[in-house]
């Protein structure tokens, strides 16, 4: 290193700026290859260039003072680009590219362009450019504030983020135009970076773990009724009948649904199997969990030793015959000792079919074949 306490701070804040974005580019390197999501591109080539920049930072500690050219200001100019892409990627980490935010970042890029082409022509070596990019970077900002800050998710952490960019940018513009050298002026100069890619590793970090918790949750539920689907639904019943875990198990099933599609259209329909969805969520998720069997069949697992499936049964038979236009047959059983879900899916399945058979909007146990009479516990309409 050149040895100044500037050039060796500015060594250790541009080395860690590179690690960050480098582990920051491996991560969307992954997600890009499993998701294809452009927002994962854009991020991409924004940390290339700052690794660019960020590198020839380390190149300039290390080296003698004053070995710095004009070009390395130039290149450095890319920082300001690399903003612009940063500010892109998190938009689309939540939005869809649309034709006015296609327009706004189009336009940005361009007007980056304009002191880059200044350079080749007659009148480029007036000393605009740096005036023109440090009042685009300020175009950026309030871009970020008024168009991506209201759309986007983790607001708290992007306001967060625009600031500290915003006193990094008054910072240098101070240094340049007021002639302010002091050593907080350096010391901000160098760490306000570090500060800023900390702050979108998080921003990506949360995206990323959302994104896959999204990604999970619909792998088990039922796009429709947002119940656990039947492949998650079994995989659970299984695991309670394989630990010997006492369930209980309801089976629903929508009367005359084929026929409520019929007259009143399938959208209609799925409108009331919502409804009759999230009625059996709500009664079972203090104690159990609901799944969507297939068609109009709804299932709940009760979980709870201390819940009476009767009772739960009952309540969401009546609440679906008083608040829905449809009615429920349900069936239930419990699992009895070394059964399998199998055998208690085919028990409550036929105990919901005697429901269905004796009546409709009914609640029906599941009895062995060597049961004599209809059992007490059989309610309903």
């Amino acid at each position: 290193m050149s040895g100044s306490p500037y050039a060796v701070s500015a060594g250790i804040a541009a080395a860690c700026c590179f690690y960050i974005i480098l582990i920051m580019t491996m991560m969307c390197l992954i997600m890009y290859s499993k998701q294809r999501k452009k927002a994962y591109v854009s991020m991409i080539v924004a940390f290339l260039f700052i690794m660019t920049y960020e590198g020839l930072n380390i190149h300039f500690a290390l080296s003698p003072a004053g070995s710095r050219s004009g070009s390395y200001s130039r290149i450095a100019d890319l920082q300001i680009f690399s903003f612009l892409l940063l500010n892109l990627a998190v938009f689309q980490l939540y939005r869809r590219m649309s034709r006015s935010s296609t327009l706004i970042f189009a336009s940005l890029a361009l007007l980056f362009l304009v002191p880059l082409v200044s350079y080749v022509l007659p009148f480029g070596g007036t000393g605009w450019q740096k005036i023109y990019l440090d009042v685009y970077q300020l175009g950026i900002l309030y871009a970020g504030i008024s168009f991506i800050l209201p759309r986007i998710g983790q607001r708290g952490k992007y306001f967060a983020g625009i600031g500290v960019y915003f006193v990094y940018a008054a910072v240098g513009m101070l240094a340049r135009y007021a002639g302010w050298h002091a050593s907080w002026i350096d010391a901000a100069t160098v760490w306000l970076p570090l500060a800023y890619y900390t702050i979108v590793f998080l921003i990506l970090f949360e995206r990323i773990v959302e994104l896959m918790q999204s990604i999970y949750r619909s792998s088990i539920t039922d796009g429709l009724t947002n119940l656990y689907n039947r492949r998650f639904f079994m995989k659970q019943l299984n695991k309670y009948a394989e630990q010997g875990v006492k369930v209980s198990m309801l089976f629903c099933d929508i009367d005359n649904f084929k026929k409520l599609n019929d007259t009143e259209g399938h959208q209609r329909a799925d409108q009331v199997l919502k409804q009759v969805a999230a009625i059996i969520d709500e009664e079972v998720s203090e104690v159990g969990l609901s799944g969507r069997f297939g068609g109009e069949e709804l299932v709940a697992l009760i979980v709870d030793k201390r819940a009476n499936p009767a009772q739960i049964a009952e309540r969401i038979r009546a609440r679906v015959a008083e608040e829905t236009i449809v009615t429920l047959s349900i069936g239930y059983s419990s699992l009895r000792k070394n059964g399998t879900a199998e055998e208690l899916v085919k028990q409550a399945d036929q105990a919901m079919y005697r429901s269905k058979t004796t009546g409709k909007n009914k609640v029906s146990p599941y009895r062995t074949p060597s049961s004599k009479k209809e059992p007490a516990e059989e309610t309903g309409s």
